[in-house]
Formats: structure tokens, sequence, C-alpha cells
């Protein structure tokens, strides 16, 4: 282990890109991706009568505080009897990748950039996604502009998209925002340059309060999943912690959820085919039923997204030490997303999860393929042309998308686990408050609160459950193979 000890995020390193090749990724860009980077000589600006110039509006990003990939912008106006007007610019990646040439074929065959701790895996070469197609502060960009307006009680009236050059006037973070929405800290500095920015992160925040609202009564599930993040003091870990939902994250998760349905219904009142993200309505329902009975609950016997929420919000309410492993359980049993291809005259699956009938991926084109993909369907049907892919090409790509996103999760999770076990290596033999997260004939798991981290529970154990508290002790750690095994603590 002295050289995981001595350099740990070389070590993270090398695990990740291991990981990488076993899922069937590629952690490395190929010679052929150089040579096109090397051509491209800057930032595309185009001009024409399709092309609005929307500089002049206070656009604004708030993503993670280490993001430099940023795939989209936000800048709301307000119209008469309390209506709003919402812009979101998605960042036009497709002006300088172009669909078959060699960046855009080692982006298909990724689908995604994937996010660890000490690397980032990018499915576009740095020099694009995190300058020449990010929409960075103070550069004019190219964008996919979705226009919306909404009622004063959150209802959409009407929604248009077209293309558009925009700037960014401030690169915001989710924390440093939500703080100051909630009135736990100061207007963050970016902000506080440009006049009338705290007054368009209030509007943003008070409309995606109201559609957050309007989807929960609709039946959308509210979940909080175990997302631990490792914390580096240079090249070693300094801490994890669990990242926490708040209002920033809130307010942009509502948008974009307004934005992906926007171009969902265009597609398909352009006559366009379009890749959708689904999460279908659960199969194992009845197990979904089984586990609310244990906690008192009764659920109707077909599936109820209505009702599955009032479950979720009691417990969440009730329970919040046991919520982030129930969320889990549930999740599992819902089944995971996926891309399917849906057509202008078919039922759309829709999004039991969100609990939204027309929803696809299309705010992340510099992170995410399928957004990619979205963004040349669009403007192939703005321009009055046919579609960029055709229906079997968008088949083949959406079980392909499945699958690497997939592949790229699992990839995550490992090094999450390697990260755990690498920051916990030198505690050996100390003893941690616990919870146990789940229980089968293969073994027991339980979840450590400081630091968040889950492991295995050895030894002869009496009779456990899921959701009982315990007293725990660190046996043994494995960086490479990202295990913690604990024995109970007497």
């Amino acid at each position: 282990m002295r050289h995981a000890l001595s350099n740990q995020r070389a070590s993270l390193t090398t695990i990740a890109t291991l990981a990488m090749f076993s899922r069937g990724l590629e952690p490395e860009f190929p010679h052929a991706v150089q040579q096109q980077l090397a051509r491209i000589k800057g930032a595309v600006i185009e001009s024409g009568n399709d092309i609005r110039d929307l500089r002049a509006l206070p656009w604004c990003s708030i993503d993670n505080d280490d993001s430099r990939d940023l795939d989209q912008l936000t800048a709301v106006e307000p119209l008469t009897r309390g209506e709003l007007r919402v812009f979101v610019a998605v960042a036009d990646v497709d002006a300088l990748v172009k669909k078959g040439s060699p960046i855009d074929a080692h982006a298909r065959m990724n689908t995604t950039s994937v996010y660890t701790s000490a690397r980032v895996f990018s499915m576009l070469p740095e020099r694009l996604c995190t300058d020449l197609t990010s929409l960075n502060p103070d550069q004019d960009r190219m964008a996919l502009v979705i226009e919306m307006d909404f009622s004063n009680d959150a209802v959409l009236v009407q929604s248009s998209l077209y293309r558009a050059v925009v700037r960014n006037k401030a690169q915001l973070a989710y924390d440093a925002v939500s703080a100051w929405i909630t009135g736990d800290g100061e207007l963050p500095e970016p902000a506080h340059r440009i006049p009338g920015m705290n007054i368009q992160i209030r509007m943003q925040d008070e409309l995606a309060q109201k559609l957050r609202v309007l989807r929960r009564s609709a039946g959308s599930l509210e979940f909080e999943t175990f997302q631990p993040k490792a914390l580096f003091q240079g090249d070693r870990i300094a801490d994890i912690r669990q990242q926490e939902q708040n209002r920033a994250r809130q307010l942009i998760e509502e948008l974009m959820i307004a934005t992906n349905g926007c171009t969902a219904r265009y597609l398909t009142a352009q006559g366009s085919p379009s890749l959708r993200r689904v999460v279908r309505s659960p199969e194992r329902w009845l197990r979904i039923v089984d586990v609310a009975r244990e906690y008192g609950v009764a659920l109707p016997p077909q599936p109820d997204g209505i009702a599955l929420e009032a479950f979720l919000a009691d417990q969440h309410k009730t329970d919040p030490l046991r919520f982030p492993d129930l969320s889990l359980v549930i999740v599992k049993l819902m089944g995971s997303g996926e891309y399917v291809v849906e057509h202008p005259k078919g039922a759309p699956i829709g999004h039991f999860g969100l609990a939204v009938q027309n929803y696809m991926h299309t705010t992340a084109p510099n992170r995410r393929f399928p957004d990619l993909i979205t963004q040349r369907l669009i403007k192939s049907a703005l321009a009055h042309q046919p579609p960029a892919y055709s229906n079997e090409e968008l088949e083949t790509l959406a079980e392909h998308c499945t699958a690497q996103e997939d592949a790229a999760q699992k990839v995550e999770r490992q090094v999450r686990k390697s990260e755990a076990a690498l920051l916990l290596h030198s505690r050996v033999g100390q003893r941690f408050d616990a919870i146990v997260t789940g229980y089968s004939a293969k073994g027991c798991w339980v979840r450590i609160f400081e630091p968040p981290a889950e492991g295995r529970l050895t030894g002869d154990l009496p009779a456990l459950r899921v959701g009982q508290t315990l007293r725990v002790k660190l046996e043994s750690t494995s960086v490479e193979r990202g295990f913690i095994d604990f024995s109970l603590s007497a």
C-alpha cells in the first residue's frame, strides 16, 4: 500500500483508468482527435437571419464549484400580469464538433464524460469542453436558446427554439448561490458585480420552487441518494463529504426539466424522431408496495406516483437518517433510466420518477452524447432539413448510450469505493457509528456517517435488519478493490 499512500491522486487515477478499460470505455483520445483539434483555430461565431444576438441579456451559469464545462446559461424577463419569460441557452457544441468527425467518433464511443475525484475523463477534448464550446464568462458563444413563457402560477404558456449568440455575465456555484437564497450567505461576488443579477436569481428561484410544487403534486419522486465526494489537499484525500441537495440545484434542475420537455415537444411538432430519456412505470411495483407495508403504509396495487411521493415525503420528514437507504431501495426497484427512440405519432413512454410525459436530454452537450444528438436533430428541424440521424441510427445509438452510461456509472462507483478505502486505510481499528443498508445471504452491508462510506460487516452476526443502527470496528481496507470490512464492536 506504500504507493497508494505516497501519491493518492496518482493511485486513484490508475484505478480509474483501468476501470475505464475494463468497462469498454476509452480513457485517452486517439491520434486522429489530436490532429483534428490542432486544426481548430478558435470558437465559431456564426451570423444570419436565423441567428439572434442575445449577448445583452443578464445570462449566468450555476454549476459545481469545480465545473469548467459550462453547458447552459439562464436569464429571465418579467412580463405583464406576473408572467415570466425564461431563456435557457445551451452550448452549440455541433458548431465545432461535426457529425462523423474524429472528435465526434470518440464522443460517440464513450457517450459521456466520466467524473472521478482524481481525474475527469472528458467526452470532448478539454480545449473544447472547457473553452471553445463552453459558455465561459465574458466570451461570445453560439447557443441554442429555448425561450419559455410561464404564467404567475408557473404554468407553461408557450415556448420557442432558435439559435443565438450569447455571453455569460456571471459564473456562479451551487453552494454559494443556495446560501444566499436561504439567507445563510452573501451574494456571490460574480453576481454582485452585475447590476440586477440578485433580482435575476431571486426570480428564477421563485419560479423553480413553483415548478417543483407542480411536479410533486403530479407525483414527481424526491430521493436523497448516497453521493459522497472526495476532497483533496494537494495529492492526498483530506475528507469525503456527502453532496447535499439545495435550492440552487433545485433551481437548475427545474429549469432544465422544463427545457427538456419543450425540446421534446418541439421535435414531435416538427415531425422528427427523438432520443428520449425514459423511466418506465415500475414493473416491480408490488415489491415497492411490500417495502411501504414494512413502514405501515398501504400503497395502491397499481403504479401510482402521487401515492409513492406522499410515502417518500413522509419518511423523509419522520426518519431522515434512514431516508437515503430507503431511497436507494426504491430507485433499484423502479429500474434504471434508458434511452429510447420515440416517433411523432407514437405515445410517449414518459419519465415515471419526474412525473413528466415528454422528456429528453438536451442541456449538457459538452458532457453527454445524447444531448449532442438532440442538438443536431433540433438544428435540422430549425433549418427545415431531414433529421441529422436516421431511425436506424437512433435505435443503435439509444441502446449504445444506455449501455455506456451504465458503464460510466460503474466506473464512478468503483472509484468512490477506492477513495473511501484510501481515506480509511490509516484508521483500521477505530470504531464508528453505522447503519445497516443491506442484508442478504451474501452478507451484510453498513454505512458509517463520518466519513460517509459503505462497507461489509464480517464475522458471526446476530439477526440484523435494514435501518438498524449499531457500532462497528474497521478491520481492513483494500484500495485497489475498493473493499472496506467492518466487524461488530463490543
